[in-house]
């Protein structure tokens, strides 16, 4: 059900409620993003206080990306069934007491736990968020310019984590672990004031248990699979099996989707190309993005022996170009479309990743490193709004937090297997006391696999350029257990023309 915000909304002013709604979703998503930039650099004192192994350490990043990842799907639908705003605000609530609790643990176990709590979190304000975001502002210019204000703040919030991380972990670990507590619990209090109700989907046939149980348990086994690959081995039979059991799992889910009344996922809003693009488009974007961050991290603190902050403010100029276009983004979708915005972006990534192979063991940051930096802040100021407006475009209101929850999966999976291979790659291109040139040659090999990813990104999204048709109509397919005459309805008016 639409919010009653929506009518000054589509009316084209913005009540200082409505304002107030959008800090507050924001400032979730901004602690999210925060939240999983702040940790890395974070963990060798981490490590050094707690008496860690470095396959601990791991799990402190992999149990948060082990609960949001594997939840998503569940988060999104559950959004929809029990009401956006309640999903929301307690699961914004769990989210501060996990920062509480990861500040003041003394052992890795429950560190480690207090990190899936938070991905657990996440999974369901991170989609509850963006379709409370898509319900309360009109479908067109005036939702655009929500969206690229949302996504923006998640790429401020990773890089002004990466500085005070720096920053924090000077005076200790458990600062960064804390910092987000205290801004959630001002969240969630706004939130209660601000956020409008939503009503529960009335008219579901029942809950989709059997369905949630399965995807539920094929994401976490996916993401569990691809984080722990790297270190036991692709081609081992426990990897293996477990690659085989998702395939199954993943059968399973579809085939019980196809007959369920009232569906974690309706299969038929994968029937349109723009929603599949934006899909794949999220996946390719966060994961050539992640690998490219792991990369450099290594590559300026290990090889030119940088400091946290030093390395926090190299990537600093990416996040600001991103932040200082948050309000401008909107009006430029609105002119020419998501899909040559998502195509140019991908663009500018990937020439800005293939300058970075320049790089050597004394390069001059202003002629070598900012180039890359600048075209990749422009990439992600382009793209990120422009994927989670056209993945919500089209898409009837009550099924705007299975989008969401869907959209985030494809981030979020995209990053960890992407991730995984890229690591694999250095691995297998080094080997243990190695010189600093051969390691660098390493990095390359990431590099260029990073390089790969963000390029077979574009090239998908070019599907979506077809120049013979201006415009292209999108058929959100209904589900087959509708009525008849309901189902002819609801088709006429999800049919949306979206621009080439």
């Amino acid at each position: 059900m639409t919010s009653p915000l929506t009518t000054p909304a589509s009316q084209g002013s913005w009540t200082p409620r409505l304002w107030g709604t959008l800090l507050v979703l924001c400032a979730a998503m901004f602690l999210d993003a925060l939240d999983v930039s702040m940790v890395g650099v974070a963990l060798p004192s981490i490590g050094s206080e707690l008496d860690l192994s470095t396959s601990t350490l791991q799990w402190i990043v992999s149990g948060y990306i082990l609960g949001y990842g594997g939840l998503l799907l569940l988060g999104g639908r559950t959004a929809d069934l029990l009401g956006r705003r309640q999903v929301f605000l307690v699961a914004l609530g769990v989210f501060a007491l996990a920062s509480l609790l990861g500040g003041l643990v003394d052992s890795g176990p429950l560190l480690i736990a207090s990190r899936f709590i938070k991905g657990l979190s996440a999974a369901f304000t991170a989609p509850a968020g963006l379709s409370i975001i898509t319900t309360t502002f009109a479908e067109g210019p005036l939702r655009n310019r929500a969206l690229s204000i949302y996504t923006t703040c998640a790429a401020t919030g990773f890089s002004m984590g990466l500085v005070l991380s720096g920053l924090l972990t000077g005076a200790s670990w458990r600062l960064t672990m804390l910092l987000p507590a205290p801004i959630a619990v001002v969240a969630l209090i706004a939130g209660l004031r601000l956020i409008p109700r939503s009503e529960r989907e009335r008219d579901h046939r029942g809950y989709d248990i059997p369905g949630a149980v399965l995807g539920t348990a094929a994401m976490l086994l996916l993401v569990f699979t691809v984080v722990q690959a790297p270190e036991v081995g692709w081609g081992t039979a426990r990897t293996l099996l477990s690659f085989a059991a998702v395939a199954v799992l993943l059968s399973v889910f579809v085939a019980v989707e196809r007959r369920s009344p009232s569906p974690l996922i309706r299969l038929g809003v994968l029937r349109s190309g723009s929603q599949i693009r934006a899909q794949l488009g999220a996946m390719a974007f966060f994961g050539s993005y992640v690998g490219f961050q792991f990369m450099v991290t290594l590559y300026m603190q290990s090889l030119l022996g940088w400091s946290a902050l030093h390395t926090a403010l190299a990537f600093l100029p990416a996040g600001a170009l991103v932040a200082l276009s948050s309000t401008k983004v909107g009006s430029v979708v609105d002119r020419f479309g998501t899909p040559r915005l998502i195509a140019v972006g991908f663009a500018l990534m990937v020439v800005g990743y293939a300058l970075f192979l320049r790089v050597d063991l004394d390069p001059v940051y202003a002629a070598v490193i900012l180039p890359t930096m600048l075209l990749i802040g422009a990439a992600c100021a382009l793209v990120f709004p422009s994927l989670n407006i056209q993945a919500t475009n089209g898409v009837e209101d009550h099924e705007q937090g299975m989008v969401s929850g869907l959209l985030n999966t494809s981030v979020q999976v995209g990053g960890a297997i992407f991730l995984a291979v890229v690591t694999a790659v250095v691995t297998a291109s080094s080997s243990e006391g190695s010189s600093p040139e051969a390691v660098l040659d390493s990095y390359r090999s990431g590099l260029v696999v990073v390089t790969g990813i963000a390029l077979a990104g574009l090239i998908v999204t070019l599907t979506g350029l077809r120049a013979p048709r201006s415009r292209e109509t999108i058929l959100v397919a209904r589900s087959p257990h509708e009525e008849p005459a309901e189902a002819a309805k609801q088709t006429e008016e999800a049919r949306v023309a979206v621009v080439d």
